[in-house]
């Protein structure tokens, strides 16, 4: 953070030159009061200190951020009917899922810095521009336009999932291949999370600037947790280990936060720096229902980047594990790592 104290007291000089006849002790409770105050670093000053590949930065602030910023207008103001389609999983889909869908994937486009996209809500891959001399210029960007669209109509917190990986196809790739992972959180406030491989960071939305400031820098996780979040407890009903863990979470005192949506919970982790949110395998969904591409493996990266874990429930590592096709599910438990 001391990096931020030098630009901020350096913007006070140059703006008033008379402070640099301030006493020494006037200066000091400057510099303390930078140390609290990172709302004003911006999501593209962020990753312009960090020293952030350009067009790295550039798929961030040019596309993903307005991406997020426009669906949470249309969370706000649009149509929360149902359209009369499915996704590839047979899953009704809002008009928001698809609005969400094409928002991102025009942001994407536009930007010039996509070589292929990968939304869950597609069936295969969409190329817009071919990787050639330009491919280490390029990204493949995997995403969840909207994870946990059903609970927009109650008025629950949902959010947005991105993966960023070099150009080409995913297939075949870990998630340890990934160069960035973020999400945001439509709440009561926009947040996004993000990591570039070095640390978790939160910027939170002004709305009025309609630009992203740093919130908290460098999240981190505990290992003992004091939260829990149980997904899929039906699997409890058939998995004496699975109910058996949850006695286990309940008998430790542990307290209870699952709001029905990964995006929530695992930022509740990361906020509150501890926790354990979980979603096994049962007979309906025998490998899982959450998609290790689009949802496990960005999650994954922010939570070990924040000193957390994430397996499957056979204890192998998520961001190890191979992507052999787009919609691949996998078991998941991620968070504090004594509690996975």
């Amino acid at each position: 953070m001391i990096k931020y104290f030098v630009l901020y007291l350096k913007a006070k000089l140059e703006c008033h030159p008379e402070l640099v006849s301030l006493s020494k002790d006037v200066r000091n409770v400057m510099v303390r009061q930078a140390h609290h105050d990172t709302t004003m670093i911006t999501l593209r000053k962020f990753l312009e200190i960090n020293n952030t590949d350009k067009n790295l930065a550039r798929l961030f602030t040019d596309a993903i951020a307005p991406a997020v910023i426009e669906i949470r207008h249309k969370i706000e103001c649009g149509d929360l009917c149902h359209c009369g389609t499915e996704n590839v999983y047979g899953e009704k889909q809002l008009a928001l899922d698809v609005c969400s869908n094409q928002i991102v994937l025009d942001h994407l486009k536009k930007s010039g810095l996509v070589n292929i996209a990968a939304s869950e809500e597609l069936e295969s891959e969409v190329e817009f521009k071919k990787a050639g001399k330009d491919e280490k210029d390029l990204f493949t960007v995997v995403f969840d336009p909207l994870d946990g669209s059903s609970l927009v109509d109650v008025n629950f917190a949902v959010g947005s999932i991105f993966g960023v990986y070099p150009a080409g196809s995913p297939i075949g790739r870990t998630g340890d291949d990934q160069l960035a992972a973020c999400f945001a959180v439509y709440g009561p406030r926009t947040t996004l999370v993000l990591t570039l491989g070095k640390g978790t960071h939160e910027f939170r939305l002004n709305h009025k600037e309609n630009e992203f400031f740093l919130s908290k820098e460098n999240l981190k996780i505990l290992p003992q947790a004091k939260y829990f979040a149980p997904g899929n407890l039906r699997a409890a009903a058939e998995r004496d280990d699975y109910l058996k863990k949850i006695d286990e979470y309940i008998k430790k005192g542990m307290t209870l936060r699952y709001s029905g949506g990964m995006v929530p919970d695992i930022n509740h982790i990361l906020i509150k720096g501890n926790g354990v949110f979980s979603y096994p395998s049962y007979s309906a969904t025998p490998e899982g229902k959450l998609r290790l591409l689009f949802e496990c493996n960005p999650m994954a990266l922010l939570v070990e980047q924040a000193g957390g874990g994430a397996i499957d429930e056979g204890g192998a590592r998520i961001l190890s594990k191979k992507i052999t096709g787009l919609h691949t599910r996998t078991p998941i438990f991620i968070g504090s790592k004594s509690a996975l």
